[in-house]
């Protein structure tokens, strides 16, 4: 887990709106209030996952001046799922 201060990601990253570090930036629940987000970036060679919500006037980190950042790595899964036989 990495700590980032909320004012580096946002002002020198431009998260979550930078195309050139943004790997994943998904909706993952919702709400009367607000839509929450799954974000994947890149940062020095390494990629990070973290959350954040967008309510009715503005986005929002969970945390107030730092940001918990979960490192990840792309792995590929086999999934079985059931289909209507055709």
């Amino acid at each position: 887990m990495k700590t980032f201060d909320k004012k580096f990601l946002v002002d020198e990253l431009d998260l979550p709106y930078n195309d050139d570090i943004v790997v994943l930036n998904e909706t993952v629940d919702t709400s009367r209030w607000s839509i929450q987000y799954e974000l994947i970036f890149k940062h020095e060679e390494k990629f990070y996952r973290t959350y954040y919500q967008v309510g009715a006037t503005e986005s929002q980190w969970e945390y107030d001046d730092t940001v918990k950042c979960e490192e990840v790595h792309q792995v590929e899964k086999l999934v079985k799922v059931w289909e209507p036989v055709k």
